[in-house]
């Protein structure tokens, strides 16, 4: 139930209706309607700029059209308490308590589903995807965190999500990621020391891979790369992704699909994507400029498999082969994303990290000669996290040797809290995690505020009779609202709009900045209680009408918003 959606078109219908009285010949302009929340500081429930795009379509006085149009409203709906003209032409709309009670009486019947979507389209929704070459560290953790949330809310409403890891089990970094490991058994093995090359990974989990490997299997490990590098490969990857895995969990992230990329060149799948954009003519043997930053002197001029990817909105065409004849890593990941055009969804999604920037272009032109141009790829980039504590920049253990675990940061602080700063900004903005502040326990720690609301909230319904499954009689009920209830009932009437933004815009940070400005209300009611004995909650213990139908609307919303967030809500603090 979204009131904004109902006005809109209710307002639609009724412009339609009375186009001879409202003095205008074309309404094409309605298709702009909007009904929004109006600023804080006007006492008014929704606003609209009804009147404002007529008069511009039609050339008219917007404040003369708002007139008429406000005189057509109140005698053909009777749900408003008022009805004034602000600005330019915009038009305030103050609900009556009769129509507020229609509301919340639909509110409190959808319970769990209040601000659901009815959608049902197919999303393949893909996100972490870090290099199996080790643990994940503090900024896989802030995509991984914002992909599983964002599925949250797409599932939410309605979408049908696939949740994927794309794992890049294939390439030189496997390469240099498992000759690490068989230096590390050989140091276990015959204490030959470990190379000082720039290429092998110095972290201390590679040397636990290895004391896993050589205790599996102690008799069948030779110290022959050659020899051994597929059979080491696989256990090598095998323990990496029970880390990775093991992280994802701890930080309650649970993916349906891992495609591996070994598995899509051994199939032949990249020969077959190749084959497809040849048929399509997108592919040619051709030279490359050398990439930027690259001194041409470095740079081989070898005729090699180009995609002709700049017909597709890329600033360049991109090289399929490298100079040895083998695929590039682009030409995998595009037989990576044919896979999951194959599979036909409706919509592709991918969460990259602040390095992959400049991938998007390249690869999204992919997926646009790939599909024929019937599915676009969506790209968010999720920006770096940076830690600190007492305001200073923090240092953690390193144990991965040359970047901060998750694990790391696990040890620190909570899930919950995790979960929470990783979304507390928009994605494209960096943030700023501030230890200290994050185990806090005032206003300033956000889901720490929202987790005590909800607290009080228990506090409050276990000193009164009224018990979570009990029904609110709103119709035999005389209530009266106070400012803090009207407030708060407003601010509840925006969550189906908090939602479909999150979820068309796939912004999932509006949810805690969202629900830290309900419990902000919350909080405020709760002071002004202690202080004035007409706000107190419960009375000869039985909350009054007013503050049970409040305190009811908060604690469903902040219950919907956190299960989305993954945060939990302990019932006392």
């Amino acid at each position: 139930m979204n009131i904004f959606k109902y006005y809109e078109q209710l307002f639609k219908k009724i412009i339609k209706a009375n186009t001879n009285l409202l003095g205008v010949n074309n309404t094409s302009s309605i298709k702009n309607l909007t009904v929004e929340t109006p600023p804080p500081n006007y006492n008014f429930d929704i606003s609209s700029n009804a009147a404002m795009i007529l008069a511009k379509e039609n050339k008219l006085n917007p404040k003369l059209v708002a007139e008429k149009l406000i005189k057509i409203l109140k005698e053909n709906v009777n749900e408003f308490e008022q009805i004034t003209i602000e600005g330019p032409g915009f038009l305030n709309f103050k609900l009556n308590d009769k129509k507020k009670m229609e509301f919340i009486e639909t509110i409190l019947t959808l319970e769990d589903n209040f601000g659901k979507l009815q959608r049902n389209s197919k999303i393949n929704l893909e996100y972490v995807s870090a290099n199996p070459t080790g643990p994940l560290h503090v900024g896989h953790c802030r995509g991984a965190i914002f992909g599983d949330v964002l599925a949250n809310i797409l599932s939410f409403c309605g979408f049908q999500v696939t949740r994927e890891y794309y794992v890049n089990d294939y390439g030189n970094q496997i390469f240099n990621f498992v000759n690490s490991i068989f230096y590390r058994i050989k140091e276990i093995k015959d204490k030959s020391p470990f190379p000082k090359q720039p290429d092998l990974y110095p972290g201390e989990y590679i040397i636990d891979i290895a004391k896993k490997i050589v205790e599996l299997d102690k008799a069948n490990i030779n110290l022959d790369i050659k020899t051994d590098f597929n059979k080491l490969k696989d256990l090598s990857l095998r323990f990496s992704l029970d880390l990775i895995k093991k992280d994802l969990a701890d930080l309650n992230i649970v993916h349906n699909n891992f495609v591996s990329e070994t598995k899509l060149v051994e199939e032949k799948l990249v020969d077959k994507t190749i084959q497809f954009l040849t048929k399509k003519e997108l592919v040619k043997n051709d030279f490359l400029d050398p990439p930027k930053g690259e001194e041409k002197k470095n740079w081989k001029k070898i005729k090699r498999l180009v995609f002709k990817s700049s017909l597709f909105g890329d600033d360049t065409d991109r090289a399929l082969t490298k100079d040895d004849g083998s695929w590039t890593y682009f030409a995998s990941d595009i037989a990576y994303h044919y896979d999951k055009i194959l599979r036909n969804p409706d919509q592709l999604i991918n969460i990259l990290g602040a390095d992959h920037a400049g991938y998007i272009k390249r690869i999204s032109s992919a997926v646009s000669a790939l599909s024929e141009k019937k599915l676009e790829l969506v790209c968010k980039i999720c920006q770096l996290v940076k830690l600190y504590k007492d305001g200073k920049p923090f240092k953690m253990s390193k144990r991965a040797g040359d970047f901060i675990t998750a694990q790391d940061l696990l040890n620190e602080v909570s899930v919950d809290n995790i979960r929470f700063i990783m979304l507390s900004r928009s994605n494209d903005v960096e943030i700023e995690f501030d230890f200290k502040k994050v185990i806090e326990k005032n206003k300033d720690n956000h889901v720490y505020y929202i987790q005590y609301a909800n607290a009080r909230i228990n506090s409050v319904l276990n000193q009164s009779n009224h018990k979570m499954n009990d029904k609110i009689d709103l119709i035999n009920s005389k209530v009266e609202f106070n400012d803090y209830d009207k407030a708060i009932i407003k601010k509840i009437f925006e969550w189906p709009k908090i939602i479909e933004t999150s979820a068309t815009k796939l912004e999932p940070h509006k949810i805690p900045y969202y629900l830290y400005d309900l419990a902000n209300l919350f909080h405020s009611y709760w002071t002004a209680g202690t202080k004035n004995p007409k706000y107190k909650f419960n009375q000869e213990n039985s909350i009054t009408p007013n503050a049970l139908i409040s305190i009811i609307l908060v604690k469903n919303v902040i219950k919907l918003g956190m299960n989305l967030l993954g945060v939990s809500l302990p019932k006392k603090m």
